[in-house]
C-alpha cells in the first residue's frame, strides 16, 4: 500500500530506519489493515456495533449521537480539502481546551488526511513561535477565547502570517468566517482519504517537563493499536459508560482517554464548559453520571474531601496517569471514593499508558504489570537486564514507540530497538513495576540513591503537607543533599519546629538518610498544564536559591 498524503515534510523528517524502535503486533488484535483511516476506522466501528444513534459527545449546550459528529466531521473535512485546498499529509494546528468543537475539528483533520497538531491551551505566543517553526502548519483551527496568542505568534512567523485562521465556539459568527459557519454550508457527506497505516495522524508536543518540547509522531496504525492494548485488556470500558477529566485533548493521555478511547468503545465523552475545579468535577459527576474518570493525582488528592461529601455517583472508574501516584494519594481517594485507583505509566513518545493494573489486580506501591500487547523489563546502564528487585531503567517495546521530528534526541530515546521513557523502576517476582523516578530524579547523596519521588510519597502522608517535590543539590561534603519544596496546608506554621517535625517523619518512614536536610516552604509548586510537577524548574530554584 502506498501513502496517500502527497505532501512528505513529516515522512521527510522521520528518524532514519536504524534508529526507529522495533514495533511489535504480537497480539492477533493487532494485525491491522494496511489500509487505514483512523477516524474512519473508529465511526465504521462504531456503526456496525449499532451506535449510531447513541450519544458521543455531551456537553451543557449540545449532545450529538456517532452518526451526528460523523456529519459534522465530515464538513469539516471538505472545508479543509476542498474550500481551503489542503493536501494529504499537510499539518493543521489545533488551538483549544476540551469542548465538541475541539474534539470534531481534530477528528475531521485526521479523516482529511491532514497531520493534527494540537497545542495546549494555556501556551503562550513564544512557545507557538516554537511549534509553528517546528510544523510549519498549512492552516490554524482555534477557539476563540485563545486566538489572541495564537495570532500573535502568526505574526511573529513570517512563513504562517497569511496562513488560513479560522475561530471555533464563537459568540459572534455572524461574519461567516467561524469554523461552525463555513463548515455548515460544506456537504455532510465525505470521502476519507485512504490513508496508509503508516500514514502520519498527528504530531503530539511534549509537555515541557524536560523544558524543551519535543514532537513526537503517531501514525494511524499507532493510535489504533493503542486501542487495542490498554483499553481492551485494562480500562474494559463498555458502550454505557460516560467518560469525563481533566487532561486537555492535546495531551496524548487526555486525545486517548477523552476522544479516541471512548470512541473505540461505543461510550459516550462528556465536556464541561468552563474549566474544571475539583469541587465542580465531583458534582458534575453526579449531575452528568460520569462514569469513568481520568486525571492527575493532584486533581485526586484536591478532589477528596468534595467526594467524601458529596459521593461520586455513578462513577466506577477513575483513572490516574500523567505523574507518579502516591500511595497516600491512593488511599486518600480509595477513602472518599471507595473506588481503587487504576494508576498508569505512559508517554506521549508511546502515546499511551503500557504498565498499569485493573482495579481488582492492584498491588500497593506498584503501578501495575506490562500492558498485554507490550514488552518491559528493567536494565543498566549497558543494557543488561538487572535481577528482580533492582533498580533500574525501564525499556519498554511494543505496537508503539517514540519517532520524533527532526530532533537529535532520538538517539537517547530509542536504543537497540527499545524504548527508554527515563524513568528508574524495579520488578518484583510477580512481575509488578515498582516506580522509583525519573532517571534524572535520581539523587546521589552520601554514596546512596535516593528516588525523589519515594520521599514525595513519605511527605505527603505527613497531615500538615498538601504538596511537596523533591530534587537534589550540589553539595560539595556529600555530592548532593535532598531538598524538599513543601506547600502547607492552611493553619501550619513555615518554621524550624515544623521542618523538624517533617524531617523526622521521614525518617520514621524511610531509611533515614532519605530524608530531606533542607525545607523550603512555597506557596505552589511549578507544574505543567497537564498538572506535571516540573522538577527540572525545582532543581534550577535549587542551584540559584540554596538554603
Amino acid at each position: 500500500m502506498s501513502s496517500a498524503q502527497t505532501d512528505r515534510f513529516v515522512h521527510d523528517r522521520l528518524p532514519p530506519a536504524e534508529q526507529w524502535p522495533e514495533l511489535r503486533y504480537d497480539l492477533p488484535e493487532l494485525q491491522l489493515p494496511a489500509q487505514l483511516n483512523l477516524v474512519q476506522a473508529l465511526f465504521d466501528r462504531a456503526e456496525a456495533a449499532g451506535h449510531a444513534q447513541r450519544a458521543l459527545f455531551r456537553s451543557d449546550e449540545r449532545t450529538l449521537s456517532y452518526e451526528q459528529a460523523r456529519l459534522e466531521a465530515n464538513r469539516i473535512s471538505n472545508l479543509l480539502t476542498q474550500q481551503l485546498g489542503l493536501q494529504p499529509g499537510q499539518r493543521v494546528l489545533l488551538r483549544g481546551g476540551n469542548s465538541v468543537a475541539m474534539a470534531l475539528a481534530w477528528l475531521g483533520v485526521v479523516q482529511a488526511g491532514l497531520v493534527a497538531v494540537a497545542t495546549m491551551p494555556l501556551l503562550r505566543s513564544r512557545e507557538l513561535i516554537d511549534i509553528i517553526a517546528k510544523a510549519q502548519p498549512s492552516a490554524a483551527l482555534c477557539d476563540a477565547q485563545l486566538q489572541d496568542e495564537l495570532k500573535t505568534a502568526l505574526v511573529a512567523s513570517p512563513a504562517s502570517v497569511s496562513m488560513p485562521l479560522h475561530v471555533f465556539n464563537s459568540s459572534d459568527s455572524s461574519d461567516g468566517t467561524s469554523l461552525e459557519s463555513l463548515a455548515r454550508a460544506q456537504s455532510e457527506v465525505a470521502t476519507p482519504c485512504p490513508t496508509d497505516a503508516r500514514d502520519i495522524a498527528l504530531l503530539a508536543f511534549t509537555s515541557g517537563t524536560t523544558g524543551t518540547p519535543k514532537a513526537a509522531v503517531h501514525t494511524h496504525a499507532d493510535v489504533l493499536a493503542a486501542c487495542e492494548t490498554w483499553p481492551r485488556h485494562v480500562l474494559r470500558a463498555t458502550p454505557d459508560d460516560t467518560v469525563m477529566g481533566s487532561p486537555p485533548l492535546a495531551f496524548t493521555f487526555g486525545l486517548g482517554g477523552l476522544l479516541i478511547f471512548p470512541m473505540w468503545a461505543g461510550a459516550s465523552v462528556y465536556f464541561p464548559s468552563v474549566p474544571y475545579t475539583p469541587e465542580a468535577m465531583v458534582q458534575l459527576m453526579g449531575r452528568v453520571g460520569a462514569t469513568i474518570c481520568y486525571t492527575a493525582p493532584t486533581f485526586y488528592r484536591q478532589m477528596a474531601p468534595f467526594a467524601q461529601t458529596h459521593g461520586v455517583g455513578q462513577l466506577r472508574l477513575s483513572v490516574s496517569a500523567g505523574e507518579g501516584l502516591p500511595d497516600a494519594t491512593r488511599q486518600l481517594w480509595k477513602q472518599a471514593s471507595g473506588l481503587e485507583m487504576i494508576d498508569g505509566i505512559g508517554a506521549t513518545e508511546m502515546f499511551h499508558i503500557f504498565i498499569s493494573s485493573a482495579p481488582e489486580s492492584v498491588r500497593p506501591g506498584a503501578i501495575g504489570t506490562v500492558v498485554p500487547g507490550y514488552q518491559a523489563r528493567i536494565v543498566d546502564e549497558a543494557g543488561a537486564e538487572v535481577p528482580r528487585g533492582q533498580v533500574g531503567r525501564l525499556a519498554v517495546k511494543g505496537p508503539t514507540g517514540c519517532r520524533y521530528l527532526d530532533d537529535a534526541r532520538q538517539r537517547q530515546y530509542v536504543q537497540d530497538g527499545w524504548n527508554f521513557p527515563g524513568d528508574a523502576f524495579s520488578q518484583d517476582a510477580d512481575g509488578y513495576f515498582f516506580y522509583q523516578a525519573r532517571t534524572d530524579d535520581m539523587i546521589i547523596t552520601a554514596g546512596y540513591n535516593v528516588a525523589g519521588p519515594e520521599v514525595e510519597a513519605a511527605l505527603m502522608q505527613h497531615p500538615a503537607v498538601a504538596e511537596c517535590g523533591v530534587v537534589g543539590r550540589p553539595d560539595e561534603a556529600r555530592g548532593m543533599v535532598v531538598v524538599a519544596y513543601v506547600v502547607l496546608r492552611p493553619g501550619h506554621a513555615r518554621d524550624a519546629a515544623q521542618t523538624k517535625t517533617l524531617q523526622d517523619h521521614v525518617k520514621q518512614t524511610l531509611a533515614p538518610y532519605k530524608y530531606p536536610r533542607e525545607v523550603v516552604y512555597v506557596d505552589q509548586l511549578p507544574r505543567t498544564e497537564t498538572g506535571k510537577l516540573q522538577r527540572f524548574a525545582l532543581r534550577q530554584q535549587a542551584l540559584t536559591s540554596p538554603t
